[in-house]
């Protein structure tokens, strides 16, 4: 391997891009010693995303008038959902614009569309460094308009409701809308975007909250904001005090995450994903993370995102006929999109090489 891993912090600074699904599109860090700033010096308009959550952390959790709502899908979303997450893209995109069309006032058929779309995203950005099969960065493309636009569309309905009659749900998917839009923005590289939509999100999550304590689907963006926090450089650290910054619990950021996997209506999936990625990059709890993981891939076994990180933790475990073999799944996996179909093969040719392993045929 040549050339050193980036510097850590950048991803936990840039928050915003990480916390819907997911969404880690910051970029990916090696779990090493070696990748956390050495320097003694940390960019400080890197922290001021953070800064500018300050006011938002400290909100008081006064009354409301408004009855506190929980998160109820419509029948079909389930199915959505399942599509999504098999990596049907053609079919999730096509039942997310008829829940569209039967209910257009409604936010979610936009959101779903969006999640579809951001998976190929995904899928077509990954790529293996460091050990890790992740989505990193990109540059910016002409169909992002779509995928921004389904972000905006469902933003707006959100907040239309929300001006007739707030609800902890409407909340809730106003702030999914605007992390939508950040984890894009993230994953482009375009830091103020996706803070100025990080801010906005988290302000709407938090505003669910407080509406709706038991809320777990909100616990998803409050978990990985504990989680990254808490796992900041000595450096970082002294000025995330300086800037007013409230500090977060890595022990908190799981309780939240474990929350939103075990009672989340709609961020379950990608909760588990995101616990998964973390433990292995940033604390090297690869039998923890498989164990989180392996729900996910038994749950949806077309998925071969889903192998190429179980792989991964095969690999770092030395388990390397056992990785040989989710790879080698992950490659024979049909998938209804060509372009992330040839991307996942060479993302397994790429793995299998690392793993210091021959294919034996196993990969098409």
């Amino acid at each position: 391997m040549t050339g050193s891993p980036p510097n850590q912090d950048s991803c936990r600074k840039n928050y915003f891009a990480l916390f819907w699904n997911g969404l880690n599109s910051f970029g990916a860090e090696p779990d090493s010693a070696h990748s956390f700033s050495r320097t003694g010096t940390v960019n400080a308009s890197r922290l001021a995303c953070c800064a500018a959550l300050a006011w938002l952390l400290v909100l008081p959790s006064l009354a409301t008038s408004a009855q506190p709502s929980h998160i109820t899908l419509p029948p079909q979303a389930p199915a959505i959902v399942d599509k999504i997450y098999s990596l049907d893209f053609p079919g999730a995109v096509e039942a997310a614009k008829r829940m569209q069309h039967e209910s257009p006032d409604h936010p979610l058929g936009y959101l779903l569309e969006a999640e579809a779309l951001w998976w190929r995203i995904w899928c077509t950005s990954a790529d293996f460094k460091y050990g890790m099969n992740d989505a990193r960065r990109r540059p910016k493309l002409a169909g992002d308009q779509h995928y921004l636009e389904l972000a905006a569309r469902a933003l707006s309905l959100a907040e239309a409701q929300i001006k007739q009659g707030e609800s902890a749900e409407m909340q809730f998917y106003a702030g999914m809308a605007e992390a939508s839009a950040a984890r894009l923005y993230g994953l482009r590289a375009e830091n103020r975007y996706a803070a100025r939509a990080g801010v906005r999100g988290r302000e709407h999550l938090l505003r669910a909250k407080v509406l709706d304590p038991d809320l777990a689907d909100a616990d998803l963006g409050l978990g990985l904001y504990n989680y990254y926090v808490d796992t900041l450089s000595a450096v970082a650290r002294i000025l995330r005090f300086f800037m007013g910054i409230p500090g977060g619990s890595k022990q908190e950021g799981v309780r939240l995450l474990e929350h939103a996997i075990e009672h989340g209506s709609l961020t379950s999936n990608v909760a588990r994903f995101y616990l998964a990625l973390n433990l292995h990059r940033y604390d090297q709890q690869y039998e923890k993370a498989l164990a989180v993981l392996t729900p996910l891939v038994e749950k949806y076994p077309e998925n071969p995102l889903f192998q190429l990180v179980r792989g991964d933790l095969y690999a770092k475990l030395g388990r390397k006929q056992q990785a040989l073999a989710s790879y080698r799944a992950a490659s024979t996996l049909l998938l209804q999109d060509a372009e992330c179909q040839a991307h996942v093969r060479e993302l397994t040719r790429i793995s299998i090489v690392a793993l210091g392993m021959k294919n034996d045929g196993g990969d098409r």
